[in-house]
């Protein structure tokens, strides 16, 4: 790897756990606060660790009931989302 790509790769790993680390501290069973800083992303929450839902029949914040489900989302560091790879594909920024 070069050092640019390994700089990367840091960066994206620094801000999902960074993401993880503020679901873990408020894993309420309603609404996350909204973090304008932050985007959407949808498909890379795992188990339990959602930050909300979207879509019929789902609730919010820690409800989801596998890993990277693509109709639950959690906030990511702000144009990280589409880059950040799970075994079942890409982030998203949108539930489709």
């Amino acid at each position: 790897m070069t050092t640019k790509t390994q700089l990367t790769a840091a960066s994206l790993a620094g801000a999902l756990a960074t993401a993880l680390a503020l679901v873990a501290t408020n894993a309420s069973a309603g609404p996350v606060a909204p973090r304008p800083s932050m985007d959407k992303c949808y498909g890379v929450a795992m188990k339990g660790q959602n930050d909300c839902a979207a879509g019929a029949g789902t609730t919010c914040a820690g409800t989801s009931k596998a890993d990277y489900q693509r109709n639950r989302w959690k906030y990511v560091a702000k144009g990280t989302c589409e880059s950040i790879t799970t075994p079942e594909g890409q982030g998203s920024l949108s539930s489709s």
